[in-house]
């Protein structure tokens, strides 16, 4: 079933709903803001790009896809495979290469491919994604730190070396604003889960900067001031020979945006004892990614944090992302101004918490218990996803989970004797 879940929630909408998808919408605005800003510029984007991709690609996962509660927008597990398609073929390749993977998750939308997602390995997504969050971390050393590097490597074994020469660079003021951001997310997290809280810690931190006027990067020293308006749309430089060489990277933002999306709305089932619809899910990953490449955003998905955040704050339906998605433009039109005070150490926190909680390490002792094969998949994903390429630690991943799959199940079938009649 494709029909987006907005149709079938609002035919017994009432008044009540509205209030609390409208402060839930709200509520999770505030945490979107800067995880938005923060994914862009670790992902080598410019930040308003997280922006237009939460506004635009948020309001069309809402608008379109299959859960009551999914929020969408950038997500940190993008990151690895965004900047290295920037790095390789430029802002241009990456807006060619989402618009690409919209039209394949609109096709396997189509073909109701979202029942596909039980065929992955679980061990392969818990390596990538704790892969993820050891790159996304250690992508935030330098600004952590108020390191001074040139040229910071994209390459995991290459950055860290780089990184260490830079050490007499340190800068303790940095360090200390993003200590301070640091324990602020955790203790309003622990205090006031409910509250935004990464938006006060981040606008504490900065503000301090501000001030005490410390030496410390902040959003406008090195970007300049944020747009106050979304881009007018414009379809991408499209070339068969340009198509045919992102292909790769194309499928890689589709399988990522697919399978995000459908874990975080398995996860929100949970939560809310309800049903999502996989394959309108899948359909509206595919809308949001052609919608965010037409406004040259970034690639989107449903966003796991966000869709907890949303439940947790009362979000009954999708038109709590649609107010999530209007807050944000409504705060990039009147206060762009103000995002330009944001410190850079402040942001780097904000990331490295949500690395550390993209790697689950409450999980990391069942994973263990686990059969061995798993662990040594889940290992090897991880190995690679830090050590070679995302593309080809998925790759292996699938391809060496799916023949333990069926050896298994050969084994089981061959264990089976007739009995005597």
């Amino acid at each position: 079933m494709r029909q987006p879940k907005i149709l079938t929630t609002l035919q017994t909408y009432n008044l009540k709903t509205f209030v609390s998808d409208l402060l839930a919408g709200a509520t999770v605005a505030m945490v979107a803001l800067p995880l938005s800003l923060a994914i862009a510029i670790a992902s080598g984007a410019d930040p308003a790009k997280g922006i237009v991709t939460a506004i635009v690609g948020g309001f069309l996962i809402s608008l379109f896809g299959g859960s009551r509660v999914q929020i969408g927008g950038p997500t940190g597990a993008f990151i690895v495979v965004v900047f290295s398609v920037i790095a390789q073929y430029g802002y241009d390749g990456l807006v060619l290469a989402t618009f690409m993977a919209g039209i394949i998750l609109l096709v396997g939308g189509y073909f109701r491919a979202g029942n596909l997602i039980a065929f992955v390995p679980e061990a392969v997504v818990n390596g990538f994604t704790i892969g993820i969050g050891i790159i996304i971390a250690t992508s935030q050393l330098k600004d952590f730190l108020g390191l001074s590097v040139d040229q910071e490597p994209a390459d995991f074994l290459e950055k860290i070396p780089v990184l260490w020469e830079a050490r007499d660079t340190f800068s303790a003021a940095t360090l200390a604003i993003a200590l301070v951001t640091l324990i602020l997310i955790v203790l309003l997290r622990r205090i006031a889960p409910r509250f935004p809280g990464l938006i006060v810690a981040v606008g504490v931190g900065s503000a301090l900067v501000a001030f005490m006027a410390l030496p410390v990067d902040t959003l406008g020293s090195r970007f300049g001031e944020l747009p106050s308006q979304i881009p007018w749309p414009q379809l991408p430089d499209v070339s068969p020979a340009r198509m045919i060489e992102l292909l790769p990277s194309a499928f890689i933002i589709a399988f990522l945006a697919g399978v995000e999306s459908l874990l975080s709305a398995m996860v929100a089932d949970k939560m809310i004892e309800g049903q999502h619809r996989p394959n309108a899910e899948l359909t509206a990953q595919g809308i949001a990614n052609i919608g965010s490449a037409l406004f040259t955003g970034l690639p989107a998905t449903g966003a796991i944090a966000r869709t907890a955040t949303n439940i947790k704050a009362g979000g009954k339906t999708p038109v709590a992302g649609l107010v999530h998605a209007l807050v944000i433009l409504l705060v990039m039109m009147f206060a762009a101004p103000l995002a330009s005070y944001l410190a850079m150490p402040a942001l780097a926190a904000l990331l490295i918490v949500t690395a550390w909680n993209m790697t689950e390490p409450h999980k990391w002792r069942d994973y263990a218990r686990g059969r061995k094969s798993d662990v040594l998949l889940l290992l090897l994903t991880l190995v690679l996803t830090v050590l070679v390429d995302l593309t080809v630690a998925i790759g292996a991943g699938v391809s060496i989970g799916l023949a333990l799959r069926l050896s298994r199940r050969k084994s089981v079938e061959t264990d089976w004797h007739a009995p005597d009649r």
